[in-house]
């Protein structure tokens, strides 16, 4: 790449002509196994992002939890272990907020990442940060009263000095520009890809097309146990829809969260403790496990930034339900069966059409993939490049051309192709600095 792409930086309080960006990555936020779908966000782009990105250096500040393997394998990215724990979320912000800025500076970081909704607020290097959703504004119902000022400050904070803005979908970009004012002007919206080896899954669930149905077949929900997930309603449509169909179980993959006292206590009441499974967080191999042996997925949630399970859904050909909520939407269009999630008979209906409706089965086999094919972490790795390199040069960034942003083309055989897992710890050297 020229010179040229990069004409100058601005970063803690002076102007450079550099060739290649130190791009930051704040990975304080992760905890492993604790954060949902934005542990699987950051865990891809950033496979992608060295896949495709070969003139950038990385360095991904991590927290006590987050093992190595987060760190891609290439001497392109290295990782900075902080003395912080991001489980005791107070200790983990004033960090966040006081001790990383100064890191930032010390390594020299040209822009910087915010993967997980919070920025530091002083840091002196240009930021981009990413929101997942904007749920604290729109259902502040399901936060607690303490959490709230909180939430409202950091992100309204992150929003106004990151000079660009990512949202996980255009309805996330619109709840953006409406209720954040200092986010107008420098929001992107840049989706989510999906794991190529749900279409593998795919492949082996056409393979079997025709085989005999197991004789305790389940309806699979990913999800974490939190109120805005409406689980508690997927639990009542399932107890109607087990009077017709005795033989299906409901099979609920996700984090224990702020509703799972709750669910608990209604699957003893109903008396579905052996039809209903909750399986708390399960490792990647497992969750394609149940992916390939589910009939049917069912998404309830009453809002949603994104919708990940869904996209990885239509990927391996299930046939799948999700509520009419715009981000889902986005995803499915017509391919998924799509419900009114204040209703539990719509929910009912919505289960018996994905579990019994060959013609309806057949076409998400088909069609899912197609649709979910649009969905590919390296353009997601590509478009996020874009809007840091655009926060560097203290430009808009062009989503016409790749040409000056310096983004490289999008590969047209390896988003089919399963990312490797990092095989060594990313630890090495600081990769040479090429700036002059």
């Amino acid at each position: 790449m020229m010179a040229a792409s990069f004409p100058c930086s601005y970063a803690n309080g002076r102007y450079r002509t550099i060739v290649a960006l130190c791009i930051g990555i704040n990975a304080l936020f992760l905890i492993p196994g604790g954060v949902g779908g934005t542990e699987i966000y950051l865990r891809f782009l950033l496979r992608s992002l060295s896949r495709i990105d070969k003139t950038n250096d990385y360095v991904v500040f991590l927290n006590r939890e987050t093992g190595s393997d987060l760190v891609p394998a290439s001497p392109r990215f290295r990782g900075i272990r902080c003395a912080v724990r991001a489980s005791f979320r107070p200790a983990r912000i004033l960090f966040e907020q006081t001790r990383l800025p100064r890191m930032l500076a010390r390594h020299d970081i040209d822009v910087l990442l915010n993967p997980g909704f919070t920025a530091p607020l002083f840091a002196r290097c240009p930021q981009v940060t990413v929101f997942h959703d904007l749920q604290h504004k729109i259902h502040p119902e399901f936060f607690r009263v303490r959490d709230l000022p909180f939430w409202n400050m950091l992100l309204a904070g992150s929003a106004a000095c990151s000079r660009r803005l990512i949202a996980v979908s255009d309805n996330t970009a619109r709840d953006l520009a409406q209720r954040l004012p200092r986010a107008k002007g420098k929001i992107a919206a840049v989706p989510h890809g999906v794991d190529p080896a749900f279409f593998e899954i795919a492949k082996e669930r056409r393979e079997h097309r025709g085989s005999a149905r197991p004789t305790r077949p389940f309806i699979l929900v990913v999800s974490t146990l939190h109120p805005h997930k409406n689980l508690e309603r997927a639990v009542e449509a399932f107890r109607h829809f087990r009077t017709a169909h005795p033989e299906y179980r409901l099979v609920v993959a996700g984090l224990k969260g702020f509703a799972a006292r709750g669910l608990q206590e209604q699957v003893r009441s109903l008396g579905l403790q052996e039809h209903i499974e909750f399986t708390g967080w399960i490792p990647r191999s497992d969750l394609y496990s149940l992916f390939a042996a589910a009939s049917a997925l069912l998404a309830p949630s009453l809002f949603e930034g994104f919708g990940l399970p869904l996209v990885e859904a239509l990927a391996a050909g299930i046939p799948s339900a999700c509520s009419a909520i715009p981000p889902f939407r986005e995803i499915a269009g017509e391919i998924a069966y799509m419900f009114d999630p204040s209703s539990t008979d719509a929910i009912r209906e919505a289960l018996e059409m994905v579990t019994q409706n060959e013609d309806f089965r057949a076409r998400a086999m088909v069609e899912g993939p197609q649709r979910a094919s649009g969905f590919d972490w390296d353009k997601t790795a590509e478009a996020t490049l874009r809007e840091l390199i655009a926060a560097a040069r203290f430009t808009q960034p062009d989503h016409e051309s790749t040409q000056e942003t310096g983004v490289p083309p999008a590969p047209t055989k390896t988003a089919l192709r399963a990312p490797a897992p990092p095989t060594s710890n990313g630890h090495g050297a600081n990769p040479t600095r090429r700036s002059v």
